[in-house]
């Protein structure tokens, strides 16, 4: 066993830059001496018949060395053979100063002690001397506010049995710093009122009675009456996916989602569309504004009335260069940019399968990260979320010639439909004048929705999709008699 070099001795004194009595630095035989021709601060560690086994020397530039048996020092809790064996608080804090600040601050009269070599190894330490921590009714950590000090304080809370680790927050860094401050009534204050640790996510249905007893409000309006009516309308926290064949009208139905929000809500709208340049999508939202399909080749409109319109959106909509970077890790960073920063709270990506391919190369793996991750910002930023997926080959009618869309359609993952709370599909027979058929297909909210169907039928002129009635089976027959006659000779 390695001894180190010979321990050192030195004298109880004020130590007036830490506000630490002289009695309160004798009670835990913290001394102030010479060493290697510097003044340094002795931590002295005691096993628990009183005596010095190791030191932890400090000197005025915060270096630490070791001097006597530097293999006990990590086991070790700093001041414990002060206290008895047990008792109804025990007070664990990160550093030797906080535990002195701590203790004297009681009067130097109840059990304080600290972890030997800070917020790193804050755990092991506390596992080490498991047996005499847990002989205490309860446990308080107070280490430092800092981000290490809290995730050590939790890590050393998960070390001890359910329901005794409590974790105080203080409005200063630590301990000392409040002593320095002639704070020590609020220090007190702080240490009773730690709160009792429970691992993430596990909550006293006490402090949800608020929320859970106001009334539930309707969300905020689709584009289309039926829409909302049926899902209550829009939330924040969701996720909503879109699917439909290839050119059935996914990407109009999603700019014409954010248009409705501009016009109606006032709010500003994030989108990132991974399969057009920014500037056609601002063309494309311009447009759906004056009421013409300005993306389409050929339609006459007043470039002046398309500038002033562009200018109006500018702060209303932001568009993400994707030629930028496609790399989730950097849309993920985009979105949370978007939300934090610029206050929005409605982003549209199109779509996941060209993200999922960024990232790699099993589509399936790539999607399951993408999707729990985009529910999980939902919840972090309080945001909605809208996607548009592709869809696979169906074993029947193509989706292109209106083939029934399910869940399972929905291209790469399972994990699609496992993590969306709305999933809709469009259905549309590109060789037909029939409407668009928009269905839900899953409704986490209340499930009222499920399978429903209504009409979007396109506007020629506007470029925007407006909701009608779906025909009948009789009207579609009715119209396949008129077209077959009509393909006739003569009568």
């Amino acid at each position: 066993m390695s001894k180190g070099i010979p321990m050192i001795t030195g004298e109880h004194v004020f130590l007036k830059k830490r506000g630490l009595s002289e009695e309160t630095c004798e009670k835990f035989d913290y001394r102030v001496g010479k060493h290697n021709g510097k003044t340094v601060q002795i931590a002295n560690y005691k096993n628990l018949d009183g005596k010095t086994v190791a030191q932890k020397v400090r000197d005025a530039k915060k270096n630490f060395s070791i001097t006597g048996d530097s293999k006990m020092l990590p086991k070790m809790l700093f001041g414990q053979s002060l206290w008895r064996d047990k008792g109804a608080r025990l007070i664990i804090t990160e550093g030797e100063l906080d535990a002195m600040s701590v203790s004297q601050a009681q009067g130097n009269k109840w059990p304080v002690v600290s972890v030997p070599n800070g917020a790193q190894s804050a755990a092991k330490a506390v596992a080490q001397q498991i047996e005499w921590v847990e002989r205490f009714d309860s446990v308080i950590f107070c280490f430092d506010g800092d981000d290490p000090g809290i995730q050590a304080a939790r890590e050393c809370a998960q070390v001890l049995s359910p329901g005794k680790a409590y974790i105080a927050t203080l409005p200063l860094k630590d301990a000392n710093e409040m002593i320095v401050a002639k704070r020590g009534k609020e220090l007190i204050d702080a240490l009773w009122g730690a709160k009792q640790w429970r691992p993430d996510g596990i909550i006293d249905i006490l402090s949800l009675v608020d929320d859970a007893a106001a009334d539930l409000k309707v969300g905020k309006d689709w584009p289309w009456p039926a829409l909302t009516a049926a899902t209550y309308g829009r939330r924040t926290g969701e996720l909503y996916g879109i699917g439909g064949g290839t050119g059935c009208g996914k990407s109009t139905l999603f700019k014409q989602i954010a248009k409705h929000i501009i016009d109606t809500e006032g709010v500003p709208v994030g989108l990132i569309m991974l399969e057009e340049p920014p500037s056609l999508t601002a063309k494309t939202i311009a447009g759906m504004q004056m009421g013409k399909r300005l993306h389409v080749p050929g339609v006459e409109y007043d470039r002046e009335e398309l500038r002033r319109t562009l200018e109006a959106l500018g702060g209303r909509v932001f568009l993400y260069d994707h030629f930028g970077s496609m790399s989730f890790e950097v849309i993920r960073e985009k979105i949370r940019y978007m939300v934090r920063a610029l206050g929005i709270k409605d982003i549209f990506l199109d779509h996941l399968t060209a993200l999922a391919a960024s990232i790699d190369t099993d589509e399936r793996k790539a999607i399951d990260k993408i999707m729990a991750e985009l529910s999980s910002l939902t919840q972090e930023l309080d945001c909605t979320i809208y996607y548009i997926s592709h869809l696979t080959t169906p074993e029947g009618k193509p989706h292109e010639e209106g083939g029934r869309v399910f869940e399972k359609h929905f291209r790469g993952s399972r994990s699609i439909a496992y993590w969306s709370h709305f999933m809709f599909a469009i259905e549309r027979n590109k060789q037909s004048d029939d409407p668009t058929t928009f269905r839900v297909l899953k409704d986490r909210f209340t499930g009222d929705s499920t399978g429903l169907t209504f009409g979007l039928s396109y506007n020629t002129v506007t470029g925007l999709l407006d909701e009608c009635d779906l025909p009948s089976d009789d009207d579609r027959e009715c119209a396949r008699g008129v077209a077959s006659f009509g393909k006739g000779d003569e009568f």
